[in-house]
């Protein structure tokens, strides 16, 4: 027996160990059994040993087939094998996005945190500085409406001052006029030398025998108002002035005296309209001269000036 074509046989199926171990197996029996049978006991055995072989055969073809099987399932596990990795490899590559993402999510976070932090800081400052200003705002207008009313008591004591002002004025004014009044009256014939020659001031009822007959009651008493009334020669002819004194000449004085002057006229009697003051308007000077009123004005003549 050929042990060296056995191991070649079976190398390929049962590998070199194994197919060594058999081949070396056969060759001791085929050499112990060619030195004690028969021939005939050897056949026998060759057909065993042949029947043995077969089913070896058989059972090395479907170990073959089986491992071919195998080699197959190993294959496609290698490839699954592959796929898996290759899943694996682009879900490890997902997990390391994931990972950074998650990192720079959970920086954003931080930060997000860090912002919310020092906004509630800043809105914790704002409402207390909002507090502040309210209780600053509510002091302001408390203050406020203690200077309101101060400021109406200040507004009604100016308008207390005001009509107090005004009176006192009036008062002043009619002081002042009546001091003016009695002032000219005492030195009418000084101050009117030149105007009114040899003259003197007469006493408003002197005449009222006279103008009682050409005018009424009214007009009557209305010349009885005069301020002073002089008689003397004015340009040769004997003449009367009717005087109206006031510090500041203006349009009632001149009418006043005009008015008077002509109820002296309407009992026939020669009669001139003087309006004795400190100071007169221009509109007030332009009256007069138009009504035929002589204006004496702090101490001259101021017709007989023009």
């Amino acid at each position: 027996m050929n042990t060296f074509q056995i191991y070649e046989e079976f190398k390929g199926f049962l590998g070199e160990p194994a197919a060594k171990s058999l081949a070396h197996t056969l060759g001791t029996m085929f050499e112990e059994l060619r030195n004690s049978v028969t021939k005939e006991d050897f056949r026998i055995l060759r057909e065993s040993i042949d029947t043995n072989v077969s089913r070896l055969d058989s059972a090395l073809e479907r170990l073959a087939e089986a491992q071919g099987r195998t080699e197959a399932k190993v294959s496609e596990l290698a490839v699954a094998q592959a796929h898996t990795d290759a899943s694996v490899s682009r879900l490890d590559s997902a997990m390391e996005r994931l990972a950074e993402a998650q990192a720079r999510t959970e920086a954003s976070v931080s930060r997000l945190d860090s912002a919310v932090d020092r906004l509630a800081e800043a809105q914790a400052r704002t409402e207390a500085k909002v507090s502040e200003l309210a209780v600053a705002q509510a002091r302001t207008e408390s203050t406020v409406a203690e200077l309101v009313e101060g400021q109406t008591r200040l507004t009604a004591a100016q308008a207390d001052v005001a009509v107090a002002l005004q009176r006192l004025t009036i008062r002043t004014d009619a002081v002042v006029g009546r001091t003016f009044e009695l002032q000219f009256r005492d030195r009418l014939t000084a101050y009117l030398g030149r105007f009114l020659r040899r003259g003197r001031l007469i006493a408003n009822d002197e005449l009222l025998d006279t103008i009682e007959k050409v005018v009424d009651d009214r007009d009557a008493e209305d010349f009885l108002r005069a301020d002073a009334i002089a008689e003397g020669m004015v340009d040769g002819t004997r003449t009367y002035v009717v005087v109206e004194v006031s510090s500041t000449g203006d349009a009632d004085d001149i009418v006043r005296a005009e008015r008077r002057a002509a109820t002296l006229r309407k009992a026939g009697l020669a009669a001139i309209a003087l309006v004795a003051c400190d100071a007169i308007s221009p509109e007030s000077l332009a009256l007069a001269r138009m009504r035929g009123v002589r204006i004496w004005c702090n101490g001259s003549m101021i017709e007989a000036a023009a």
